[in-house]
């Protein structure tokens, strides 16, 4: 659903998918995203989704982040928007989709045509000429 990508740091270029929410960041082990980054507390943030708003980041109390180099403690995320808190700078992504495959559906397609073909021969011959 949405990948966050270190930009810098000793994991820079890392990417991690998340496809559960919420999702908590930060040093503890039962971190779902886990990071040893200097100033990284143990619960640093969460990412949730709201079904009518979106994916929207939440701190915890104290701690301090900013989204696209501005301060905040809750805020709105969109696609591309880059999180900087403690020495980690990350960038919010929807992930990649993945398409599923149409060959069910143009098989029921290819079958519906012959089937409409074959009522159309019939019907040629079984009507009087």
């Amino acid at each position: 659903m949405i990948q966050l990508k270190i930009l810098n740091g000793k994991t820079a270029g890392a990417e991690w998918v998340a496809r559960r929410f919420p999702v908590r960041v930060g040093r503890a082990g039962d971190a779902d995203f886990r990071l040893e980054e200097a100033g990284v507390w143990d619960s640093h943030l969460k990412i949730s989704m709201q079904p009518r708003d979106g994916f929207v980041i939440s701190l915890e109390p104290g701690a301090l982040a900013f989204l696209n180099s501005r301060p905040v403690e809750e805020a709105l995320l969109r696609n591309g928007d880059v999180i900087e808190f403690g020495a980690v700078k990350m960038q919010f992504a929807l992930s990649a989709t993945r398409s599923r495959g149409l060959q069910f559906r143009e098989a029921l397609t290819w079958l519906g045509l012959v089937l409409l073909f074959l009522a159309q021969v019939a019907l040629i011959y079984w009507l009087p000429g």
